[in-house]
């Protein structure tokens, strides 16, 4: 959504610019307004404040940090915020947002940003610490605040509901076949959970898995998803994804996503074929889109803050979206064709607790399982929306638990599951499980050990420096920082900093190696087929806490292979398609780690192709 311009000299584009923000590992907030000898708004004419450097001390959502905020006796001339840890197009977005914002107004009263509002508050609130110190508090206080320039109504071809990474693939892929698209986004964030995902791609790429002497097929890729899903998956459906799911590769690439010039191995991808962006986490392909978007302002509009309400139908077909803007504002969106990607609904526990009647029927699907997505970004309203349309909604007891949850928040975190060179160890330090079995295999491997807990335990195979960041930009020197992983030396020193039996951790690390040497079998049904496997035999050794998390939903609107959205007689609900995980039918029961962005890139691009030809006669 575009801010209020304002008489400054310096624009809020020209501060996005200028402003050293992102580094490739870690979200990086110092934004200035170097040269400029008044405020934009607000500020203080008189000259009283006192100029300088102040700091606060901050809790962020994932970890503390420190704001610098620079004044000069006039005005608010940088805030640097650039120790902060937070998560890449989520808590890192927000902090460049409102930093920027409160610069150009020069003003403390700015929005939180819906789907990061801890840490917009904690922006805020050092902000108004450091000003305090300055003299500068009051002034800030009543200085006036942006103020968002959004219209009534929007005319479009097409209107998708969610800005995330299926619904930002649809709306790109609908602009490419000539369609003017309005994305509307209830979040103040763009990208939804695909943010904070890890980024695996399954596909089948001969160019990539030859070299590393991985043999597969799209046949083979098709039998392990059907298979994995516990054979209730759609066949029609799977063989659509694994089909085209190379060429979602190739149109990512095409739009300026860079990948891993080698595969991997997703926690329960059941196969060696999940390509990872060069930059980490999913927030590298929003990054892609939002360029995309940025560079054809013509043909895209996002509207940001923006809750979809209703389907608009008119003679029995979808005609567009009622919404309204951050609560208050009505807006209207009048379009031929709609996409609905809303994300699943992971993080609704009401919803989901009274629909589990499928794998996890004899688990209490509460509050006390926390879930990895965006809480905001996974409340399933986009089922409400296309169910009241005449949709049909199928699969819905489908849920998937992930064992990568952090204890206490359920969020992906530190050391992750995916990949290989790691075993799982319970609290006494025994192996319980085959860590590359399906997810719902490892989960309920998990509840079976004491406490419902287990450890997740690497070496320098895994991390051969302690500064070098991951796949996910997450070094072992911060992680240490914070306490949330434990190191040993040796072997005997992990088990006595995680109160584990050395014996027993020693005797599962010395199994799992003869399983990799090909001296014995796994008696969890291991399998070191994959290229990367490795013994582990030399410290130092790390263990990360871990838990079962509520990670995707599997059920969801119906859909035909051209996402369409169907009825429960089959036809068509005409106007309207879905794409991404608030669709069912695709995955079966359980989702291969891998599959969620290949669906929906693949799907994405489906629904925005068909939703423009649909809304131009094509």
């Amino acid at each position: 959504m575009t801010q209020q311009e304002t008489h400054s000299s310096i624009s809020r584009r020209t501060f996005l610019q200028g402003a050293a923000f992102l580094g490739v590992y870690g979200g990086l907030t110092s934004l200035g307004l170097a040269g400029c000898t008044a405020p934009a708004s607000g500020g203080k004419s008189g000259g009283s404040w006192t100029a300088g450097t102040y700091s606060a001390q901050v809790t962020g959502h994932n970890a503390p940090f420190t704001i610098d905020v620079t004044f000069s006796d006039t005005a608010i001339t940088a805030i640097d915020a650039s120790t902060n840890q937070e998560s890449l197009g989520v808590g890192a977005s927000a902090l460049q947002d409102l930093a920027s914002q409160i610069i150009e107004h020069q003003t403390l009263n700015v929005d939180s940003v819906t789907g990061a509002t801890l840490s917009s508050m904690c922006l805020q609130q050092g902000v108004k610490e450091c000003a305090g110190q300055a003299g500068a508090a009051k002034d800030l206080e009543k200085a006036t605040g942006p103020e968002d320039i959004v219209k009534d109504s929007y005319t479009a071809d097409v209107c998708v509901i969610g800005g995330g990474g299926a619904g930002l693939t649809a709306a790109i892929s609908a602009a490419q076949a000539g369609a003017k698209v309005v994305v509307i986004e209830k979040c103040g964030i763009t990208g939804g959970s695909t943010n904070v995902s890890e980024g695996a791609l399954n596909a089948v790429d001969p160019e990539r898995q030859q070299k590393q002497g991985i043999e597969d097929s799209t046949e083979k890729f098709y039998e392990v998803t059907y298979e994995g899903g516990h054979g209730q998956g759609t066949p029609e459906l799977i063989r659509y994804l694994t089909d085209n799911a190379l060429d979602s590769v190739h149109w990512l690439e095409s739009i300026g996503v860079e990948f891993k010039p080698e595969v991997g191995s997703a926690t329960g991808s059941l196969g060696e074929r999940s390509h990872y962006p060069a930059t980490p986490s999913g927030n590298t392909y929003i990054r892609s889109f939002q360029k995309f978007i940025e560079d054809h302002p013509d043909q895209l509009t996002l509207l940001n803050e923006m809750q979809a309400q209703e389907l608009i139908t008119e003679g029995g077909k979808v005609a567009g979206v009622k919404a309204v803007h951050r609560g208050k504002q009505p807006v209207t969106v009048q379009a031929r064709s709609v996409v609905i990607a809303t994300g699943g609904f992971g993080a609704n526990v009401e919803y989901r607790q009274r629909v589990n009647t499928g794998v996890w029927a004899d688990v209490k699907l509460d509050d006390s399982i926390g879930c990895t997505n965006i809480k905001p970004c996974a409340q399933g309203e986009g089922l409400k929306l296309a169910e009241a349309a005449g949709a049909e909604l199928v699969g819905l007891p489908d849920i998937q638990l992930h064992p990568c949850g952090t204890p206490g928040t359920g969020l992906m975190e530190d050391i992750r599951t995916s990949g290989r060179n790691r075993i799982f160890v319970n609290k006494n330090g025994e192996r319980f499980v085959n860590e590359g079995a399906e997810r719902d295999t490892l989960c309920k491997a998990i509840f079976a050990q004491p406490d419902s807990t287990y450890w997740i335990v690497v070496n320098k195979v895994r991390y051969p420096s302690e500064t070098q960041p991951d796949a996910n930009g997450a070094t072992i020197e911060n992680m240490l920082a914070l306490g949330h992983i434990v190191k040993g030396e040796t072997i005997e020193d992990l088990a006595s900093k995680t109160k584990m039996d050395a014996v027993k951790l020693q005797e599962a690390i010395d199994g799992y190696n003869k399983t990799v040497s090909g001296e014995a079998e796994d008696p969890f049904g291991f399998k070191a087929t994959n290229t990367a496997d490795q013994q582990l035999t030399e410290g130092p050794w790390y263990a990360c806490r871990k838990v079962p998390t509520v990670h995707h939903t599997m059920g969801g609107v119906r859909i035909d292979v051209d996402t369409r959205a169907l009825a429960p007689s089959g036809s068509p609900v005409e106007g309207l398609f879905a794409c991404g995980e608030c669709t069912g039918g695709i995955h079966g029961s359980n989702r291969l780690g891998g599959n969620a962005i290949a669906d929906c890139v693949t799907f994405g691009r489906t629904a925005g192709t068909n939703a423009a030809k649909n809304a131009l006669g094509a």
